[in-house]
């Protein structure tokens, strides 16, 4: 058996978010800190990646008093509290085929998640795409949110939202005898 070793190149790895209110939606980025995968034969058996909740973009508001308004909402205690939690987790706990399996930590709380991914490695470069969806409710993230608020009308957010990931990650020498 064939194992490698990968850490995910930050500046060549992308997250995506969107999400949605009974009005509309918004989308933005996330920044990775730091992730590595383990591959055997080919197929992806572990990993591990952080994201950076202080790096929340939002990209549909061009106006930049409103987008300023919005990223500080979605930085405080009423979403992502990113002053006590700078930092979100995704550690691989199975893995079937391309089905992932995990638990993701936001504000300090596990919950598992899982989704489908498309991998592709080439030469010393793996490339991993997916989207999580992910309830944010699990994670102490209620504003607005239908199941703890009555009568919100157009003021309701869904409690899904998505992350769209496009991992990149270069292979790690492995000294020959850690191999055997």
């Amino acid at each position: 058996m064939r194992t490698q070793q990968f850490n995910i190149a930050i500046a060549q790895s992308t997250i995506d978010w969107i999400g949605k209110k009974v009005t509309g939606a918004h989308n933005g980025t996330i920044r990775l800190k730091a992730g590595e995968l383990s591959l055997a034969d080919g197929q992806i058996t572990a990993g591990r990646f952080v994201v950076d909740t202080t790096s929340i973009k939002i990209l549909d508001i061009t106006d930049p008093a409103t987008n300023a308004q919005f990223a500080g909402h979605l930085a405080s205690d009423d979403f992502f509290g990113i002053e006590q939690y700078p930092e979100a987790c995704f550690e691989i706990t199975s893995v079937q085929d391309n089905h992932i399996k995990g638990d993701l930590t936001i504000k300090g709380i596990t919950d598992p998640v899982a989704f489908e991914v498309k991998t592709r490695l080439n030469d010393d470069t793996l490339t991993v795409t997916g989207t999580i969806v992910i309830d944010r409710t699990k994670f102490g993230i209620k504003f607005r949110s239908g199941n703890f608020f009555r009568d919100l009308g157009d003021t309701l957010i869904y409690n899904d939202f998505e992350l769209n990931i496009l991992l990149t990650a270069k292979a790690v020498e492995v000294p020959a005898q850690a191999q055997i």
